[in-house]
C-alpha cells in the first residue's frame, strides 16, 4: 500500500491534488444528467416532467449510496491515519457487502412502490407513465450503483480521486452514444423512449463498478484471498451503521426535500416542474467546484483526524472554505451572465425559460450558503461527529420546506418566484448553524 501523504504533504497542494479531479468527474457526471435532460426535451416536455418528478427518487439511492460511502471514507480514513492497515481493509471487506446488500434491498422495495410514490407525490397522468419506465429501469441496477459507491469510498479514503474521475470522464461520452441508440433504436435495437434514457445510464453503472473495482483490488484494500473475509460482522456493521446512519439519512432528507419541493412547485403547472427540473441541473453545475472541494475535504480531515493533526485539520476547513466563497462569486457572475442561454438550449418554451430563471436569478446567492454546509459537512463527516448533520438536514430539507413552502402556497397564495425567497432563508440559516456547531466541534480538540 502506498505512503500515506495526506498527513505529511501541505495541505493547499493536497486540497488542489484532490479538489480538482473530483470536481473534474463532478463535472462530467453532471453533463451526464445533462444529456439525460437534453435527450428527454427532445421527446417532449411531458418526458422532462417525468424524468424530473421520478429523478428524487433515482436520488433515494445516490443519496444513501453516497452517505454510507462518506461513512466507509471516514472509518477507512481515520484508520489508515492511526497506520492500523489491517483494520483499514477490514472496514473495506465488510462495508462493500453491506452497501451491495443495502442496494438489493432498495431496489426490491424501490421497484415495487415507484408508481404508487409517485402518484402519491403529484405526478399528472400526462407524464406519470413516463417517469414510471424511467425509475422502475434505474432502481433494477441499485446494486450497481451501490457497489460504486463504495469503491469509490475506499479509493477516497486513500487519497485517489482520479479514478472515479476517469469513469465519469469515460461514462459522459458513453452517456452520448448509448443515449440516442436505446432512445430512438437501431437494427435489433427496439426504440425505448424514456425507458432508454434509464437503460443506458445501467449499463455504464456496470462498466463503473467492473472498473472501479479493479483499481481498489490493485491498491489491495480487496482481495479474493478468503470469501471468508466478505462475511458479516455485526460490529463492523454497528461502526458503519452508526457513521453512516445520519450522512444517509441527511441525504435522505435531501431526497424528501426535493420531493416536497416538486410537489409544491407542481402546483404551478407542469412548465414550472420542467423549468424547476432543467434549473436545478444547471446549478448543479455551477456548484460542482465546491462539491469536489468538499470530497477532498473528508478525505483530509479523516485521515489527519486519525493521525490526531487538529492544527491540519482546521486548517482544511479553513481554505476549503476560502477557495468555495470565491467559485461562488463566480457562480452569480455566470448565473446572470450565462443562465438563461443555457437554460433555453434544453427547452425553448419560454414559459419553461421564465419558470428556471426565475429560481436561478434567487437561489446563486445561496451558494455562500451551500458552501459552509459542504465543508462543514464534510468536516464533521471526517471527525466522526455526523449526528447533527441529520437535524440540519430535517430542518433545511423538511420542516423548513413544509412550513415556509406550505404558508407561501396556502395561506399567502403568493407567485412562483416567492418560494425561491423562502428556499433562500432556509439555505443561509442552515448553514449560519451548521457553521457555528462545527468551530466549536473543532476548537476545544478534535481527537
Amino acid at each position: 500500500m502506498r505512503e500515506n501523504r495526506l498527513i505529511t504533504q501541505p495541505i493547499p497542494t493536497l486540497v488542489k491534488d484532490l479538489a480538482l479531479p473530483a470536481s473534474i468527474g463532478i463535472f462530467f457526471n453532471t453533463l451526464y444528467n445533462v444529456v439525460d435532460t437534453f435527450y428527454a426535451g427532445l421527446i417532449s416536455t411531458e418526458a422532462v416532467a417525468g424524468l424530473s418528478m421520478s429523478f428524487f427518487l433515482y436520488f433515494v439511492v445516490v443519496g444513501i449510496g453516497f452517505g454510507f460511502g462518506s461513512a466507509l471514507t471516514a472509518l477507512i480514513g481515520n484508520s489508515l491515519g492511526r497506520k492500523k492497515i489491517f483494520l483499514s481493509t477490514l472496514y473495506a471487506h465488510k462495508g462493500i457487502l453491506f452497501i451491495i446488500l443495502l442496494g438489493t434491498l432498495l431496489a426490491f422495495l424501490g421497484y415495487l412502490f415507484a408508481p404508487l410514490v409517485l402518484k402519491v407525490l403529484g405526478a399528472k397522468e400526462s407524464y406519470l407513465p413516463l417517469a414510471s419506465v424511467y425509475i422502475r429501469t434505474i432502481l433494477l441496477a441499485t446494486p450497481f450503483f451501490m457497489s460504486t459507491y463504495g469503491l469509490n469510498a475506499i479509493l477516497v479514503a486513500l487519497g485517489d480521486t482520479k479514478s472515479y474521475r476517469n469513469m465519469l470522464i469515460v461514462g459522459f461520452f458513453l452517456n452520448l452514444i448509448l443515449n440516442p441508440l436505446f432512445v430512438y433504436g437501431y437494427g435489433p435495437i427496439p426504440a425505448m423512449g424514456v425507458g432508454g434514457i434509464a437503460f443506458a445510464t445501467v449499463c455504464i453503472q456496470i462498466i463503473s463498478t467492473i472498473y472501479l473495482g479493479r483499481r481498489v483490488f490493485n491498491e489491495k484494500m480487496l482481495t479474493f484471498c478468503s470469501p471468508k473475509v466478505y462475511f458479516p460482522d455485526w460490529r463492523i456493521y454497528r461502526q458503519i451503521f452508526s457513521q453512516g446512519l445520519p450522512s444517509s439519512m441527511n441525504m435522505l432528507t435531501m431526497s424528501i426535500g426535493s420531493i416536497i419541493t416538486i410537489y409544491f412547485v407542481a402546483t404551478y403547472g407542469t412548465e414550472a416542474v420542467a423549468g424547476y427540473g432543467i434549473a436545478f441541473r444547471v446549478e448543479q453545475i455551477m456548484l460542482l467546484p465546491a462539491l469536489g472541494i468538499s470530497s477532498a475535504v473528508l478525505s483530509l480531515v479523516s485521515n489527519n483526524h486519525g493521525a490526531r493533526k487538529s492544527d491540519r485539520v482546521k486548517e482544511t476547513l479553513a481554505l476549503a472554505l476560502k477557495y468555495g466563497f470565491v467559485l461562488s462569486i463566480a457562480g452569480i457572475a455566470l448565473g446572470y451572465s450565462v443562465g438563461e442561454w443555457v437554460v433555453s438550449i434544453f427547452d425553448k418554451n419560454p414559459l419553461v425559460v421564465s419558470r428556471a430563471m426565475e429560481y436561478l436569478y434567487i437561489e446563486v446567492f445561496a451558494f455562500f450558503g451551500y458552501v459552509v454546509l459542504f465543508m462543514c459537512v464534510s468536516t464533521l463527516q471526517g471527525i466522526k461527529r455526523p449526528n447533527v448533520i441529520f437535524y440540519v438536514g430535517l430542518y433545511r430539507q423538511i420542516f423548513g420546506k413544509v412550513i415556509l413552502f406550505g404558508a407561501i402556497v396556502f395561506w399567502l397564495k403568493l407567485p412562483y418566484v416567492f418560494l425561491w425567497y423562502g428556499l433562500f432563508f432556509i439555505v443561509v440559516s442552515s448553514a449560519i448553524f451548521i457553521g457555528f456547531y462545527t468551530y466549536r466541534a473543532l476548537s476545544p480538540r478534535v481527537v
